[in-house]
């Protein structure tokens, strides 16, 4: 037994916590993010717009459930951590837009979205272990992104989540004179305003249970709306007819074809077919941008729950700070060839955390528990998209939180966060708002530079500091490439 809880960091002498603690730990981080079974085949898949994926449904929910597993047990066997992992909302939104086409002008494949997750996983576990003067590329990478900039990104990747919500439930849309409306309430016609009601009744019910910090606040509010929708006269639940023979899906999952519902290697299987016409470049910007998110996201994430539970370092880094980016990138490669999207570290790890979850135990118990919901797919292939939805704005308002952290003290930071907040939901991409925020950043701090030397050039007064150039390499190279990005033609 003591090989067993040294396996996963947990210490029995320990008097900061229990075996009991460390699983109800476990539970409660579960609990916390077992919705993202539910959002993650609708988001990935576009269903929520198209069904032109839903065969792919069972399986993307196995691979969602098994990237989970996976993720989730490395943080509690290598890196000996209460953190969970399982695929990043935005990131999934972003595999419906390149199988829709809207991200790209394209629309891609399965495989050939699934075969970019995976290189993006490649690449950040290079990024995590190539050092360079005793530094990591990640490191490197992470320092030169302005610090404005990558502080706004979770602000507008929440942003953007929540409008994915808002517009799937059908409480904003196309208005009538204007470009968007909210859903016309008074009418009561219910055909248009029972899914918005249904994710109303949801959120509200999220929104009341965490304010008095109800564990499993997201998971209940889905599950009540859920059984709103029921009701005679809104009718928006309806049963999923999927099958209790778990058998069944997993004779899709490893048929190794997609058109026969297999997920399993479709990075391989169909993954190198690209469609004619495909620009190279948008190919080459959304694989950095699965990369750059995955990697903001995780050390925001990690920082955040390692501090509330005391495990940091003296230098202010997470305990086995490199073993969980290792971590979260082998996830991320495990995930892609599951066929499901990046696989991250969720920020509701820190619900364990809060129960008193301090060691690879409290991940151990999630994981498990992500193992066996694949045995009750039926259920989650249940809860409606608007249901869903609710969950999609609760996340959106979690995420404004890092507001708080963002720099607002000159134009050079105030309005790259502005453009990389505003943009993402305004363009409909998380790339996009990257981009223009990097972009606005180092055009604005290079003209300032040219004319601070002019007017020191001209300027006659003794004792006036010459300016500084403090653009990183690194962030002009990045912003090289959005502006291919964004200003290359992608047919000829």
């Amino acid at each position: 037994m003591n090989k067993f809880f040294k396996a996963v960091g947990y210490d029995p002498s320990a008097k900061n916590t229990s075996v009991r603690t460390e699983i109800i730990s476990g539970i409660v981080t579960f609990l916390a993010m077992a919705y993202i079974l539910t959002l993650n085949p609708l988001l990935m898949l576009n269903l929520f717009n198209s069904g032109a994926y839903g065969h792919l449904y069972s399986s993307v929910f196995i691979a969602t459930a098994l990237g989970a597993f996976i993720g989730t047990l490395l943080m509690a066997i290598y890196a000996k951590l209460p953190l969970a992992q399982a695929p990043g909302l935005g990131l999934n939104s972003m595999v419906g837009g390149l199988l829709g086409g809207g991200l790209i002008g394209t629309a891609l494949s399965f495989g050939n979205s699934m075969l970019l997750v995976l290189i993006s996983g490649v690449l950040f576990l290079l990024l995590s272990v190539i050092k360079v003067s005793g530094t990591s590329i990640r490191e490197i990478i992470y320092k030169a992104i302005p610090e404005s900039v990558r502080k706004a990104i979770s602000v507008g990747i929440g942003l953007f989540i929540a409008i994915i919500g808002l517009v799937n439930a059908g409480i904003v849309g196309y208005g009538n004179g204007t470009l968007i409306s909210m859903v016309a309430w008074s009418s009561w016609d219910m055909d248009i305003v029972a899914p918005a009601l249904v994710c109303l009744v949801g959120f509200i019910v999220i929104a009341v249970l965490a304010h008095f910090n109800i564990k499993g606040a997201v998971i209940i509010g889905i599950l009540v709306a859920t059984l709103f929708g029921m009701i005679p006269g809104i009718n928006v639940t309806q049963w999923s007819g999927k099958s209790w023979a778990f058998w069944e899906h997993f004779k899709g999952f490893f048929s190794f074809s997609t058109a026969e519902g297999g997920t399993l290697f479709a990075a391989f299987t169909e993954g190198f077919n690209f469609p004619a016409g495909v620009s190279i470049i948008s190919l080459v910007m959304v694989t950095i941008t699965f990369c750059m998110v995955d990697m903001f996201d995780t050390m925001g994430t990690c920082v955040g729950c390692c501090q509330a539970a005391g495990l940091m370092t003296e230098d202010g880094v997470p305990v086995n700070y490199n073993r969980i980016m290792v971590a979260d990138s082998v996830a991320t490669c495990a995930g892609a060839l599951l066929g499901t999207s990046t696989v991250t570290t969720f920020v509701e790890s820190g619900a364990g955390v809060s129960a008193g979850g301090k060691t690879g135990l409290t991940a151990l118990v999630t994981a498990g528990l992500f193992l066996l919901s694949i045995f009750v797919l039926p259920l989650f292939a249940s809860i409606p998209g608007a249901a869903a939805s609710s969950a999609l704005i609760w996340v959106g308002c979690l995420m404004l939180k890092g507001i708080k952290n963002v720099k607002v003290d000159t134009v050079k930071d105030f309005v790259p966060a502005f453009l990389t907040i505003a943009m993402m939901p305004f363009g409909y991409s998380i790339t996009t708002g990257i981009g223009l925020g990097i972009l606005s950043y180092v055009i604005i701090d290079v003209c300032g530079y040219l004319f601070g030397l002019l007017a020191y050039a001209l300027s006659k007064k003794e004792g006036k500091e010459k300016p500084v150039w403090d653009l990183h390499v690194v962030t002009i190279i990045i912003a090289v490439l959005f502006i291919i990005y964004f200003f290359v033609p992608t047919t000829f």
